[in-house]
């Protein structure tokens, strides 16, 4: 039984600090720079075990800096833990060249890999807090191109298509549009792996919606094989042990491919106080996971990453914005929340 339906959690949303992002206007970003116009002091994290871009002006940043200004030091100091942390960039609809080259330029000047997160499959979420995605084959297609053009050779991390292949299985997505979508996702698998420099994973559902027996088959119709492997819990919130245990148990069935695991709010683990249908989307009392690293508990899993960036809302639902927003009172309890 499919219970998460967490796809709401992950609108394409550009940052207010996408437009900086674009003008070029990053700190060099080495181990010791700051972004100290924001007031935020953002530095990247440590090469070696974290290879990811941090980006100085993201929505986490600009709330620190919003903090300090009125003099809220303690809240600061909490969305802090966020700002610091590499998150995944959600390339938007409109511009997908422009936005992917100036992450990629800006995570390159740093020293650092972007991750980036495309999300834009066409019949989206079916119909959810989520949906619209490109408006057919063609257009995705057109799309994926500027995504690649964008990245060029410089070094990213793509996770691909948050939900495509799940909406498919659980039979979210109609019957009419399943060859299409394999099609798509085959596609732009070959497409981002042309590139130098770019690992693809396929997104692979979550520890909570089924079994690895349901999706192994549709994951390979998808091109898995060309790919560098798959992500799991994607803006959800199972526990890291469990999504290792679900990733390996896959791993078995698509010829032993490594995978991702998205930790950013799994702290606390899934919550289980409401509907099942909406346990996924803005629970309370949930907390931060493991921050990123490729540093992991076992030799399968290639990275803990933050794809969902805490803090954006899962969609319309317990006093939310809009899916992907920014919501700072929410950030800041996953981040009192996290020890």
């Amino acid at each position: 039984m499919y219970g998460s339906r967490q796809a709401g959690a992950r609108a394409s949303v550009v940052m207010a600090g996408a437009a900086l992002l674009l003008a070029g206007c990053f700190s060099s970003g080495g181990d010791g720079d700051e972004n100290d116009g924001s007031g935020a002091k953002v530095t990247q994290q440590p090469k070696d075990s974290d290879p990811f871009w941090v980006n100085p002006d993201g929505n986490a940043a600009a709330q620190v800096a919003t903090y300090v200004k009125a003099g809220k030091d303690d809240d600061a100091e909490q969305i802090r833990k966020i700002a610091q942390q590499p998150t995944g960039e959600w390339i938007g609809p409109e511009n997908p060249e422009q936005e992917a080259r100036g992450f990629t330029e800006a995570a390159e000047k740093a020293d650092r890999d972007a991750i980036l997160v495309l999300y834009n499959i066409p019949h989206r979420d079916c119909g959810q807090f989520s949906q619209g995605g490109a408006a057919d084959g063609n257009a995705y297609r057109t799309w994926i191109e500027g995504v690649a053009k964008g990245i060029g050779d410089r070094p990213a991390t793509v996770i691909l298509e948050p939900d495509a292949v799940l909406h498919l299985v659980n039979q979210c997505t109609p019957e009419e549009f399943h060859e299409e979508r394999y099609d798509l996702l085959k596609g732009a698998i070959g497409e981002l792996k042309a590139l130098k420099n770019t690992k693809v994973y396929v997104d692979a559902g979550n520890a909570g919606w089924g079994h690895p027996d349901q999706i192994f088959e549709p994951l390979q119709w998808a091109g898995i094989e060309a790919a560098d492997g798959f992500s799991v819990n994607v803006s959800n919130f199972y526990s890291t042990k469990d999504s290792i245990a679900y990733g390996k148990q896959l791993s078995e069935k698509v010829g032993g491919k490594p995978f991702v695991i998205d930790t950013s709010r799994n702290g606390n683990g899934p919550y289980t106080g409401g509907e099942a249908d909406e346990n996924w989307c803005n629970p309370p009392g949930r907390a931060l996971g493991e921050t990123p690293t490729t540093k992991t508990a076992d030799p399968l899993v290639d990275a803990y990453l933050w794809v969902k960036r805490p803090g954006e809302s899962d969609g319309e639902c317990k006093g939310g914005p809009k899916a992907g927003e920014w919501w700072a009172d929410y950030a800041l309890k996953l981040a009192k929340a996290t020890e």
